[in-house]
């Protein structure tokens, strides 16, 4: 079996979304934080690239839609305000 490059970037993005579930899982990563979200978005674009090599149209949209989620999710902690320092 031979991979072409594009094959790469699709095994590479499905291993980060894989993983940041995992870690989310184990508790070693908050659903709203930064890591989770970038794990989330360049892996899903990574299965997008993937789609050079064959198109399918369902994951397309899948992974489009997983991207804009994880693109929301970003804008949404990066306009969170941080809490109050103690007094």
């Amino acid at each position: 079996m031979t991979l072409a490059w594009y094959d790469g970037a699709g095994l590479a993005g499905t291993g980060m979304i894989l993983l940041g579930f995992a870690l989310l899982q184990a508790g070693k990563l908050s659903g709203t934080g930064l890591v989770y979200q970038l794990l989330n978005l360049f892996g899903a674009a990574g299965v997008l690239v993937s789609l050079l090599g064959t198109f399918n149209l369902s994951v397309f949209l899948l992974e489009s839609a997983w991207m804009l989620v994880s693109l929301y999710g970003i804008a949404r902690s990066l306009a969170a305000k941080p809490p109050a320092a103690p007094a």
